[in-house]
């Protein structure tokens, strides 16, 4: 009883662990957001004009904005959503065979042992669909929002400096690549198994 014992304290730390990260994490934001000289959104309550016509303050949504990410969302989602299906699926049957004979209920089995070894499948893939959410998001200038490929045609036509405003569109989308590939390279390393 007292192995037992040790070994659900030993699985109990790690949550513990995280929950205080996610804490702390929201914290540090919480002050950074009050210590800041000028708050980076606001929200306002939307009055009456006195003219008595529309409306005064609140947020507004463009329109343009709302079609980019209701059609990046459905095109990458349908990419992901595959991606984790067929992740799910390569975990072998025997897995959820003995899970269940082991008396576990459905949502530990996929909590215990499904997802752990389908994201070992699933994250070298995910990673290529971050990279083209990333680059499909010059696809705003369809809809007429302004993002960064749309925001430097304008200032090379404002400036004729179209090298360096070029150096700058390629910099600024190889920095998010990297960042991400960094990031989503370090997870899988993480959730790989390690050989002995």
């Amino acid at each position: 009883s007292r192995i037992i014992k040790r070994q659900e304290e030993k699985r109990q730390r790690p949550l513990r662990r995280t929950t205080w990260t996610v804490v702390v994490f929201f914290a540090v934001a919480a002050i950074g957001w009050f210590l800041m000289p000028v708050q980076p959104l606001r929200i306002e309550q939307p009055a009456v004009a006195d003219s008595g016509f529309g409306f005064i303050g609140g947020m507004t949504v463009m329109p343009q904005l709302t079609a980019l990410i209701f059609g990046l969302v459905l095109y990458t989602g349908a990419f992901i959503a595959e991606i984790v299906r067929a992740g799910i699926q390569a975990v072998p049957k025997g897995q959820t065979e003995a899970a269940r004979a082991l008396g576990l209920r459905s949502g530990q089995m996929m909590r215990l042992i499904t997802l752990p070894q389908a994201l070992r499948i699933i994250i070298p893939p995910m990673t290529s669909q971050y990279l083209n959410l990333v680059k499909n998001s010059s696809l705003a200038t369809a809809v007429a929002y302004p993002e960064l490929f749309q925001i430097s045609g304008t200032v090379l036509n404002q400036t004729g400096r179209a090298v360096q405003i070029i150096i700058i569109v390629m910099l600024s989308y190889l920095a998010f690549s990297l960042v991400i590939s960094a990031f989503l390279n370090w997870y899988n390393k993480r959730v790989q198994l390690v050989e002995r």
